[in-house]
């Protein structure tokens, strides 16, 4: 029985190998199509309970949408595709739009994905007993009424030791005393909580459709291009070309890629990583 015992143990961990080992970040010398237009190999799957399975379809790829070929995710169940390596020093390139379908208890709500970057650490360390849906990681949030925010993701460590991202940034608060990006405002450390880009709706509520008098995004289900520049420590966001939130001195400065899953259909139909200058 020991002998069998020991044997499971050995199995489990090999499973869990190609998903939460990191070896030494790329830095792209040329572009890096994550996304091929045909398959997801260059991703690994997560989704809480069901972890590496994907029993109701929630990642695929579609022949065609808009005349191209995309990835679907169905935001069905919470969790995300994570790039099998890890990176450093790129430009991100990402092209996505909305598709109409919500899930439970988001179903009236704000349509919600994200890029995380920088992910480190075994996938599900948003939660204690990883079974959460990040990992973590510092968020471009994709949300409607805040793409372009930025949220630091916290994430357990083996030994139970909850690890924060930190990072500084110029800052103003808002009229709700919500901190939000602001080149010529207080520089300041930020270790939890979100920076909301600059010209998030001070009215924004969490309801779907919402859309600000500023949002740089583009609406309905049109595309919508997001860059960031990741440079050694330091980010730099823009939607549709516009620079919308920036920082520095962050403490994270490689890891995998994590798109989510988070209660709202939506497609990539680019993925890129382009070298920086």
């Amino acid at each position: 029985m020991r002998v069998i015992s020991i044997l499971s143990c050995v199995l489990v961990l090999a499973s869990w190998a190609p998903v939460w080992s990191q070896s030494a970040a790329i830095r792209p010398e040329q572009t890096i199509h994550l996304f091929d237009g045909k398959t997801l190999d260059n991703f690994d799957y997560w989704q809480v309970d069901h972890h590496q399975a994907d029993p109701d379809r929630v990642f695929t790829v579609v022949d065609r949408i808009d005349g191209a070929p995309a990835i679907r995710i169905s935001g069905q169940h919470y969790g995300g595709i994570i790039t099998k390596s890890a990176y450093r020093d790129y430009k991100l390139v990402v092209e996505y739009r909305w598709g109409p379908v919500t899930w439970g208890n988001r179903k009236d709500r704000a349509r919600d994905s994200g890029v995380l970057l920088h992910a480190q650490g075994r996938p599900g360390n948003y939660a204690k007993d990883f079974n959460g849906p990040w990992m973590r990681s510092v968020e471009f949030q994709v949300i409607e009424g805040g793409v372009g925010d930025i949220i630091l993701v916290g994430g357990y460590a083996d030994n139970g030791e909850m690890l924060r991202p930190s990072l500084k940034a110029a800052t103003r608060k808002d009229r709700d005393g919500e901190t939000v990006f602001d080149a010529k405002g207080q520089a300041g450390v930020y270790s939890t909580g979100r920076i909301n880009w600059w010209g998030r709706s001070e009215d924004w509520v969490d309801q779907i459709g919402f859309r600000g008098p500023a949002d740089l995004d583009t609406p309905g289900q049109g595309w919508t291009r997001l860059e960031a520049i990741v440079d050694k420590d330091r980010l730099t966001y823009f939607v549709n070309g516009k620079l919308v939130n920036e920082a520095f001195d962050c403490s994270l400065t490689e890891g995998k890629l994590l798109f989510q899953s988070e209660g709202a259909e939506i497609y990539f139909r680019k993925i890129d990583l382009e070298p920086l200058p």
